[in-house]
């Protein structure tokens, strides 16, 4: 079971016992938490999606420390104007350990007992049709095929006109090749007197 919440501008997945490092909260350590706006929470196959928050789920947590970030440097300058600027800035931070996700599945499914119980119905008793004798068709005897002297005519056309097509092209491959030949090396510039 998962969920989504939203905090200090920023959306976490969370899970129960998950530590979460979060933008200071301002409360101490060991202090207990409640995240209200719930975006999404997964529990098996089952999910609630909120419009944007879910009515009725909460995420429950407690402060573990609050602490400093690494420091981050931010340097700005304008060339050739004799502008320069450095700052450091630490971000402060809270961590949270996640400790419970209550929502309307996780109640609805500790009322649901371990086992579903499952009626058990008599089988049908299966009632007889009385068979009706099938009517056999009667097969007409067939005659056997001719072959159609136009079909292989028509093959023999075809080869025919496939054989007569290749020839002109091996003609006109034979005569590109014979018409191409190598340029003629390039002509040597006579050398101006002085």
């Amino acid at each position: 079971m998962f969920a989504v919440i939203k905090t200090g501008g920023k959306q976490y997945r969370v899970q129960e016992g998950d530590v979460l490092v979060i933008e200071k909260l301002g409360l101490d350590e060991g202090q207990k938490i409640t995240f209200d706006e719930v975006l999404l929470v997964d529990h098996d196959q089952k999910t609630l999606i909120g419009t944007p928050y879910i009515e009725n789920a909460s995420v429950k947590g407690e402060v573990i420390d609050n602490f400093k970030d690494k420091k981050v440097i931010v340097f700005k300058k304008k060339r050739r104007k004799q502008y320069k600027k450095k700052r450091g800035h630490r971000q402060e931070l809270t961590r949270v350990r996640i400790e419970e996700i209550v929502s309307e599945l996780r109640v609805a499914r500790k009322k649901e007992p371990g086992v579903p119980k499952v009626k058990k119905v008599p089988p049908r008793e299966k009632v007889k049709e009385e068979a009706k004798p099938k009517e056999v068709k009667k097969d007409k005897p067939r005659k056997p095929e001719k072959p159609k002297v136009k079909d292989i005519e028509a093959k023999v056309k075809k080869k025919a006109g496939a054989a007569k097509a290749a020839e002109p092209k091996a003609k006109t491959a034979a005569r590109k090749k014979a018409t191409t030949k190598a340029a003629p090396p390039a002509k040597k510039s006579k050398k101006m007197k002085e």
